[in-house]
């Protein structure tokens, strides 16, 4: 299985916001592939974020992103997203992993 892991900060005041954006924008995943996602946030930082998303494959996670990323709303989405940053840590944390079998 390949895993997605991002790690960012939101606004506190953005929660709402973000909540709806990733629920538009998981709509439109689920239009090319099948995933599980979750979405921690942190107790020691209420604005840190952690979102691990599980996909069957590398190359069904790479292929499906391509279709994904031509649908217009997924990047006025991203760009509503990218306003919710915490103004001194826009950096997104991104990071691909393997889950192996029985793990």
């Amino acid at each position: 299985m390949f895993v997605k892991v991002y790690q960012y900060h939101i606004q506190q005041d953005k929660v709402k916001e973000y909540v709806e954006i990733q629920q538009k924008a998981s709509e439109i995943y689920r239009k090319y592939i099948t995933s599980q996602t979750t979405y921690l946030n942190s107790k020691a930082d209420p604005t840190k974020w952690m979102e691990i998303s599980k996909y069957e494959s590398e190359e069904e996670y790479y292929k499906s992103m391509k279709l994904v990323n031509e649908e217009a709303e997924i990047q006025f989405l991203y760009n509503r997203f990218q306003s919710l940053l915490v103004s001194d840590k826009k950096e997104i944390m991104e990071e691909d992993f393997t889950q192996k079998p029985g793990s």
